[in-house]
């Protein structure tokens, strides 16, 4: 049996080239499995537009509808039509690697299996289908369906409501917070752009611990330098270039920001997997990427870089998102472990369990060797971790370094629910160092990241008022129990998406029994 992350591969394979001649043929019917019965019903996919006419149809689905009474109609038409939680409202790039598009390819991986599709899917033409929801800014699993190319599909009824359930239940006390409680006032001296005027350079360094040379991205003051280093890891099948917007606006406030391109889990692996060159990203990558960013660390400090004069080393900021931000709590000194890997990787109906448990459950190997903490690192910004199963209840205890960390109350890839609050609220009851957990309003896996051109995006004032916090407070930044807050009260919130800091609610916070 293939492995969740292969399987998900598998189907990525199917995207990844365009096509050159006419459009795929679009699903017509679809094979659906019920709970408890064991043949499958064929049905028409224009049926579930409305009850009548799966009532009126022809399939055998459409028989067992009417033996029902209607019953199974009204069941099937809700689950294909409810409001899937994937974002619409950002769909602008329409390719490989988008944040839509990636989101329905996840989507379809967890609860749909296409059967003979052998032509690649051509993305496009699939986020050209999918554009139309746009206006009425919701996505449901039938227009999905009806993009897809091939004659049928196989769909697990009971899996596809079970998905929905639980994906709405992992987001609904993190939706509940940002309603209920205040969302952090804006200061322009932390959002607007800072006064230095910034320049970006792309370098090469060479490492030990890599065949090829390191890739690394530099965006600084070209004057007015305040001496201090900030690092920014990249999620999987990224690049730095989402996250300059971050860079840039740190360094329109003095600061010096170093972005390195993690081989083998950014987007040019991507691209050589999806066309058959690669395979997926290994489990010996959760090693690599913090020795990538302790490699830069060291290349700053050896004035490899180019950077200005009188920057320290031995006093670092780190941040990331997603696979970035599990990189940098490495770096702060959690320790990823096993344990739960063991315990939980193939329970498939936990409550808890997320997408993002796919890339957590393929370091079960290279866990217990990833431990890989860098004493520089004083303070990190984890944005959407996946760490419920990587990191042990009770791991900050060994953590060098505070961290800020912020999730989305719309993200489904790496829900709240299980991925922040509940860890954050096992923190604070266990250790209680200093962390903070910040949610941010309708954000989602992919809106909170910011390109160059965009200039920090909705976290710009968080990030900087966190990174002065963390500088400002020298030895007392480091975790534990009783310091004092590297964050503000107020100053650090976005319009768009409002941020608020739950951290205060996190010891009462309920969290459920027996859970990860």
């Amino acid at each position: 049996m293939k492995s969740p992350l292969r399987q998900l591969t598998a189907l990525l394979l199917g995207a990844g080239s365009l096509l050159a001649g006419a459009p795929a043929q679009a699903l017509e019917q679809i094979q659906l499995m019920l709970p408890l019965i064991d043949t499958p019903f064929t049905i028409q996919l224009s049926e579930l537009r409305d009850q009548r006419k799966l009532l009126s149809g022809d399939s055998d689905l459409a028989e067992l509808d009417r033996a029902t009474d209607g019953a199974i109609g009204r069941r099937l038409v809700e689950a294909f039509q409810t409001p899937l939680p994937l974002p619409l409202k950002a769909f602008a790039e329409q390719s490989v690697g988008s944040p839509l598009v990636s989101q329905v390819l996840l989507l379809i991986s967890s609860v749909v299996i296409v059967e003979g599709v052998r032509q690649p899917l051509d993305t496009k033409e699939l986020a050209a289908s999918l554009a139309t929801s746009q206006a009425k800014g919701s996505l449901n699993l039938l227009e999905v369906l009806e993009a897809l190319p091939g004659k049928s599909a196989s769909v697990d009824l009971q899996r596809v409501v079970l998905a929905i359930d639980r994906v709405t239940s992992q987001q609904r006390l993190g939706q509940s917070l940002v309603t209920s409680l205040p969302a952090a006032a804006i200061n322009l001296a932390l959002s607007q752009t800072g006064p230095q005027a910034v320049k970006r350079q792309e370098l090469a360094i060479p490492v030990t611990h890599r065949p090829k040379p390191l890739q690394v991205v530099t965006i600084q003051p070209e004057t007015g330098s305040n001496g201090r280093l900030v690092l920014i890891s990249h999620g999987l099948w990224d690049d730095p270039e989402s996250f300059e917007g971050w860079g840039r606006h740190l360094a329109s406030h003095g600061y010096t920001v170093l972005l390195p391109r993690h081989p083998g889990s950014d987007r040019s692996q991507q691209q050589a997997m999806l066309s058959g060159q690669m395979p997926p990203p290994k489990p010996e990558d959760l090693k690599l990427r913090p020795m990538d960013m302790s490699a830069v660390i060291d290349a700053a400090a050896a004035g490899s870089l180019a950077l200005p004069a009188g920057l320290r080393t031995d006093n670092v900021v780190a941040m990331g998102q997603s696979y970035g931000a599990t990189t940098v709590l490495q770096l702060a000194g959690a320790r990823p472990s096993a344990g739960l890997l063991n315990r939980f990787c193939k329970d498939v109906t936990n409550p808890e369990r997320n997408i993002s448990w796919v890339l957590q459950c393929s370091f079960l190997t290279s866990a217990d060797q990833a431990g890989l903490a860098d004493p520089r690192v004083k303070a990190v910004v984890a944005v959407s971790p996946p760490m419920s199963l990587l990191f042990d209840q009770g791991s900050a205890r060994t953590m060098t370094a505070r961290a800020l960390v912020v999730s989305g109350s719309r993200d489904w890839v790496v829900p709240s629910g299980p991925e922040a609050l509940r860890p954050m609220a096992l923190e604070a009851r266990n250790v209680g160092g200093g962390h903070r957990l910040v949610l941010a309003r309708d954000g989602d896996h992919f809106n909170l990241r910011s390109s160059y051109e965009q200039g920090g995006g909705a976290l710009r004032g968080l990030l900087l008022a966190w990174t002065d916090g963390a500088f400002a407070a020298g030895a007392a930044a480091a975790p534990g129990p009783n310091v004092p807050s590297l964050l503000p009260p107020d100053g650090w919130g976005d319009m768009e998406f409002p941020l608020v800091d739950v951290t205060a609610d996190l010891r009462t916070m309920p969290i459920g029994p027996n859970q990860p």
